[in-house]
């Protein structure tokens, strides 16, 4: 199994579709949180530009990402939100210190 790692995505919502977006990531979260192996899931949205948002997430390995990726919720966020979505980057981050 991997290693424990932080994940930053961020979401760029196509002009006009922030608010859907927004309420799609909102029901993320919860149900995100509770998924065994992770251990953060915030949601931000940047104070300078009201179309992007960033989910910042902590889980225990990458499989457990995965399954995550495959969940019914994050599957019902696709189907609903994927649309909406201008530019989706992920970054995963290793802790050094």
């Amino acid at each position: 199994m991997s290693q424990a790692f932080t994940a930053i995505a961020t979401l760029i919502a196509k002009p006009g579709q922030q608010d859907l977006l927004e309420n799609a990531l909102r029901a993320l979260v919860e149900p995100s949180r509770a998924e065994e192996g992770c251990s953060q899931y915030d949601l931000h949205h940047d104070l300078a530009d009201p179309l992007t948002f960033y989910v910042i997430e902590h889980w225990a390995s990458e499989e457990i990402l995965q399954a995550h990726n495959a969940s019914e919720h994050f599957q019902s966020f696709q189907a609903t939100a994927g649309h909406c979505i201008e530019h989706f980057q992920l970054k995963r981050l290793g802790t050094i210190a």
